[in-house]
C-alpha cells in the first residue's frame, strides 16, 4: 500500500549543527594560526589542498546534518537517513582527515594512551571490525528507533559513525608516520573488504518482506513511497552507493600505484608490502 505523500519540510533552524559544525571551523583556523607556527616543521603549517579538503569535508558534514536532509531523515525517509549515514563515513570522514595536517593531529592524539588507542584500531583487522561492527549496530532496527525517539542518542550515534570512520579511514588516508598508510597493494584489499560486508546488512534491507524500522511505518514518507519501499531504496543506498564509492577509492588508488610503478622499480616498496603481509598472518594467527 502506498503511503501518503509528505509536504516537503519547511525550514526550520538547527542551532546545535550550526554549533558544531562553527566549533570545527574555528578550532581549525586557530589551530593554524597559534599552535601550527610553534609545532609545525618550518614553512609545514598547512597546505593550500588541506585547506580545501577540510573545507569539503565540513561542508559535507553540514549539509547532511542540516535542513532539509536532517528533517526528512528524521520525520520522513529512512533512505535518506541511510545517505546521511554513509555521507558521515565515507565523503566526510576521509575529506577532513585528507585536510589535517600531521602536525595536527599529534597534537589531537597527545595522551599517550589516546594516541596507542587509535594506532591499535588503525590495524587492518581491528579497523575492518570496527567499521563494519559500528555499520551493522548504527542500522540495527532497535538502535534505530531509539535514536529517533531520543535526541541525545540520535547525536551520540552520529558521532559514533564519524570518528570511528575517521579511525578506520587511517590506513588510507593518514597524514603521519607513526600511524602509517597501507601500500597500494593492502589498501586495495582492505578497502574491497569494507565494500563487501555491508551488503549483507543491505541485503536485509532490499529483499526483506517487511518494515524493519517501525518509527517509519507511522510517518508519512516523501515520494508517496510505502514504508517498505523506503527502506528497499535504502538498502539499494548502502549496497551501491556505499560501494562504489570505495570501488572509486579503489580505481584511484589503482591507478597511482601504476603510475608509480612504471616510474621505476623500488625494492622499498616491496619490502613494505612484505612486511604488512606478515603483519596481517601475524594478526591472523594471534586472533
Amino acid at each position: 500500500m502506498i503511503a501518503a505523500a509528505a509536504h516537503f519540510p519547511a525550514w526550520s533552524p538547527h542551532p546545535d549543527v550550526w554549533l558544531i559544525v562553527g566549533l570545527l571551523a574555528t578550532g581549525y583556523a586557530l589551530a593554524i594560526v597559534r599552535i601550527g607556527p610553534r609545532v609545525a616543521p618550518a614553512g609545514e603549517v598547512v597546505t593550500r589542498d588541506q585547506l580545501v579538503y577540510f573545507s569539503l569535508g565540513l561542508l559535507a558534514l553540514w549539509m547532511v546534518s542540516d535542513w532539509p536532509v536532517h528533517d526528512i531523515a528524521e520525520k520522513a525517509n529512512y533512505s535518506v537517513h541511510m545517505m546521511q549515514h554513509l555521507t558521515f563515513s565515507i565523503v566526510a570522514a576521509p575529506l577532513m582527515l585528507l585536510g589535517t595536517p600531521g602536525w595536527l593531529l599529534r597534537w589531537l592524539l597527545r595522551p599517550e594512551w589516546l594516541f596507542k588507542t587509535v594506532k591499535w584500531l588503525a590495524r587492518f583487522l581491528p579497523a575492518l571490525i570496527l567499521y563494519n561492527l559500528v555499520l551493522v549496530l548504527a542500522h540495527w532496527p532497535a538502535v534505530v528507533d531509539l535514536t529517533l525517539h531520543n535526541g541525545f542518542y540520535h547525536f551520540l550515534a552520529h558521532s559514533v559513525i564519524f570518528v570511528t570512520a575517521l579511525i578506520v579511514w587511517l590506513p588510507i588516508v593518514s597524514p603521519i608516520p607513526e600511524i602509517p598508510r597501507y601500500s597500494p597493494p593492502i589498501q586495495m584489499v582492505y578497502l574491497f573488504l569494507q565494500s563487501v560486508v555491508p551488503t549483507i546488512p543491505a541485503s536485509f534491507l532490499t529483499f526483506g518482506s517487511k518494515p524493519l524500522y517501525h518509527y517509519y511505518e507511522h510517518v508519512h514518507q516523501l515520494f508517496g513511497l510505502s514504508a517498505l519501499d523506503d527502506q528497499r531504496v535504502a538498502g539499494l543506498i548502502m549496497k551501491l552507493g556505499g560501494g562504489l564509492t570505495l570501488w572509486m577509492v579503489i580505481t584511484v588508488v589503482f591507478f597511482r600505484w601504476f603510475a608509480e610503478e612504471e616510474g621505476g622499480y623500488t625494492p622499498r616498496r616491496e619490502r613494505t608490502i612484505e612486511r604488512e603481509l606478515r603483519e596481517l598472518q601475524e594478526m591472523g594467527t594471534t586472533s
